[in-house]
């Protein structure tokens, strides 16, 4: 597929590294002089110094044969309007970064009047996938699926863990009383394995699971993880994230007690979030920390600008005895130390946009193929989930999943069947309509045609 991205900053240069690795033509427009040097110099794209609303910068960079347009510049307007352009000089479709909670309101009359077909909001998607990390302290990240019957966790396996040491196929019957839950994918000393009847989990690995919400539950209990309920929690930084999440947790009965250093955005703050402690100071103030009761909360979420900063407060609560902490991080480079020091919860906005987006555009590649309607990339991006609908006539319908060949490195994990969750085994088969999460290290695919096939 043709596709323009719109600026390259942090979110579209990993938009258009994710496109060029699906084997997309890409172009990327920027004004920034050092931002096109960069991406001419270490990406496989065609690159343009110009503003991406100017209709002549578009109409060069070839907009009205463009399958897709992507806006992910710092400014929504400008955004909004590259949009729009785009859209009138022929662009199949368009997809915009919108940030402003004052566009939140009126973003479905924005988009139908800009012909913006998806709008996203990356800040509140960080500050949801937050919120679900809070609501369950013992995982590392969790992802939804089938409208949120279906839910995929991350853990890392302790040797106390009844599953530790024991192969997969051994599991039912050495501990027999064990929750029926997939274990879906495991990561190793950086890599990444789709576990067979002869694996076993062992102390360290990263382990992803998957079911229902209520076995999901069931499970950790059972391994005694399902710790207390988080009452209370501190955030570093007074950013949109922060805005959103306090917006979101509050209300589940969550005390919050925000830092900000600008005193005019700590002000501001504490007027639009008239139930949260806003506290005008340095966050990454370990003396603040304390004597505002760091070592009493429940949960600490760094977000400010500074990834070198969420991070050292990050380390520095969980030292303090903080019970869960949470990160975000802006740079791929710090994962494989970042899992060294043990900070398992570290979430990244261009990651979960990335994802987003690249969800439309293997949709908008594959109209005539299997409907996807999730798609998260795991484990750093060398993983991903897949959420499809299966189609009628497919190949693979009515056929027991034991006669079919699966894709090397792919996994059926979970079958959603006129809402009822199915952890498949070999006699297992997929009906029309059902709903499929398949778990695979092959990245891009875009048809369930492409795991299951005769």
């Amino acid at each position: 597929m043709r596709i323009i991205v719109i600026g390259a900053g942090k979110v579209g240069y990993t938009l258009a590294e994710h496109l060029t690795q699906e084997e997309h033509d890409v172009t990327v427009i920027d004004k920034n002089d050092d931002v096109i040097e960069r991406c001419s110099g270490s990406l496989d794209v065609i690159c343009i110094k110009g503003n991406g609303a100017n209709a002549k910068v578009l109409l060069e960079a070839g907009v009205e044969k463009a399958n897709i347009v992507i806006a992910s510049t710092e400014s929504d307007e400008s955004n909004m309007l590259a949009c729009l352009i785009a859209k009138r000089l022929g662009a199949q479709y368009t997809i915009a970064r919108i940030r402003d909670p004052e566009f939140n309101e009126s973003q479905t009359l924005l988009q139908n009047e800009l012909g913006i077909d998806v709008a996203i909001n990356p800040e509140r998607a960080t500050a949801l996938e937050i919120s679900r990390l809070l609501r369950y302290p013992f995982a590392g990240s969790i992802e939804s699926f089938a409208r949120g019957l279906v839910e995929m966790v991350e853990f890392r396996a302790q040797e106390k863990d009844a599953i530790v040491g024991i192969p997969m196929k051994d599991l039912a019957s050495k501990v027999p009383h064990l929750p029926r839950i997939l274990y879906a994918m495991v990561e190793r000393n950086n890599s990444v394995i789709i576990p067979d009847g002869n694996f076993a989990i062992l102390p360290g690995d990263k382990v992803f699971v998957s079911g229902d919400m209520v076995t999901i539950t069931e499970f950790f209990r059972f391994l005694g993880r399902y710790s207390q309920k988080i009452r209370s929690v501190m955030l570093l930084g007074g950013g949109r994230i922060s805005y959103y999440l306090s917006r979101l947790i509050v209300p589940m009965g969550i005390h919050v007690t925000l830092f900000e250093l600008d005193s005019q955005k700590a002000r501001r703050l504490s007027e639009l979030l008239p139930r949260v402690d806003v506290i005008y100071g340095d966050g990454t103030d370990q003396d603040l920390l304390q004597e505002q009761g760091l070592s009493q909360v429940d949960a600490f979420v760094s977000l400010s600008n500074r990834d070198e900063e969420n991070l050292m407060t990050a380390l520095y609560a969980s030292r303090s005895g903080v019970q869960k902490t949470i990160a975000k991080n802006s740079r791929m480079a710090y994962m494989d130390v970042l899992n060294d020091l043990g900070l398992d919860s570290v979430i990244s906005p261009q990651v979960i946009t990335s994802s987003t987006i690249l969800r439309y555009v293997r949709a908008r590649e594959n109209s005539n193929g299997t409907h996807i309607e999730r798609l998260y990339r795991l484990i750093d991006g060398n993983a991903e989930a897949i959420e499809f609908v299966a189609r009628k006539g497919d190949p693979y319908i009515g056929i027991p999943l034991k006669d079919l060949n699966t894709r090397k490195g792919s996994l059926v994990s979970v079958i959603v069947h006129q809402g009822k969750i199915i952890i498949p085994f070999g006699k297992d088969h997929i009906e029309e309509g059902d709903h499929v999460i398949i778990v695979s290290r092959n990245l891009g695919i875009s048809d369930l045609n492409e795991v299951l096939y005769r």
